[in-house]
């Protein structure tokens, strides 16, 4: 069996049983020390700045009240994680990842893709890096399909949650190299597909090793999941 493309999900906030905030430079931290093959980070855009949390709503992770694109920059730069953390930037974790890890960003947020190409290009500039070190994920195939156009050395992986009546078809348009599933909708047709197209097949949320194993056997590429230290000990058993 191949061994499943490792993906730190959120920075992989469950991992040695220690749980850190989702999303925090901490969390990234520690996936990147362990190895993984890849993190994943979601961005809202703010007031022409990128910010790093998974929700539009205040409360859960980040402290505050309210829907983060109806808050001011300013305040939500005064918000903290539950570790004492301020809510990070995207220039803050590709200062924090650099080359070590692939970094998958997801576009949350509308209106993100002219500051995600600013940023990025600038940062690969600056540290002389390759594009390939990042990809850009959304459910919101319009900001990819942007991408494809502003940024077409960026690689692209297209969310979807279900099975489309034409599978993996909404990834040619946008010329993508991934395609990324979720857990509960996943059918070896799907998987086919998605082959037959030559992309790349990443899964998520997914934490259990039986679940591992069945994706594992149907050729899975890769998975998304909170507990990458699980993950990586079963490619060691298995891969």
């Amino acid at each position: 069996m191949s061994k499943l493309t490792c993906i730190a999900h959120r920075g992989g906030p469950l991992m040695n049983n220690q749980p850190l905030p989702e999303n925090s430079l901490a969390a990234i931290a520690r996936a990147l020390n362990a190895g993984v093959d890849a993190v994943e980070i979601d961005i809202y855009q703010i007031d022409g700045e990128l910010l790093v949390t998974h929700d539009r709503r205040l409360g859960r992770v980040v402290s505050g009240q309210g829907i983060i694109t109806d808050l001011p920059l300013a305040y939500l730069r005064e918000q903290t994680l539950e570790n004492g953390e301020p809510l990070p930037t995207l220039r803050d974790i590709l200062a924090l990842v650099k080359d070590r890890a692939l970094l998958n960003i997801e576009i949350k947020g509308a209106n993100c893709v002219p500051v995600l190409q600013a940023q990025l290009a600038a940062f690969v500039i600056d540290h002389q890096l390759s594009f390939e070190h990042y990809i850009v994920s959304s459910f919101d195939h319009q900001q990819l399909y942007q991408c494809l156009h502003t940024m077409p050395q960026l690689k692209r992986a297209a969310l979807i949650e279900g099975i489309p009546l034409d599978y993996a078809q909404c990834c040619e348009p946008l010329k993508a190299y991934a395609f990324n599933t979720h857990l509960s909708f996943i059918t070896p047709e799907l998987i086919h597909d998605a082959r037959q197209r030559g992309l790349k097949n990443w899964v998520y949320t997914v934490n259990h090793e039986e679940d591992w194993r069945w994706l594992q056997y149907l050729g899975v590429d890769g998975v998304f999941t909170d507990k990458p230290d699980l993950l990586q000990n079963f490619n060691l058993r298995t891969g």
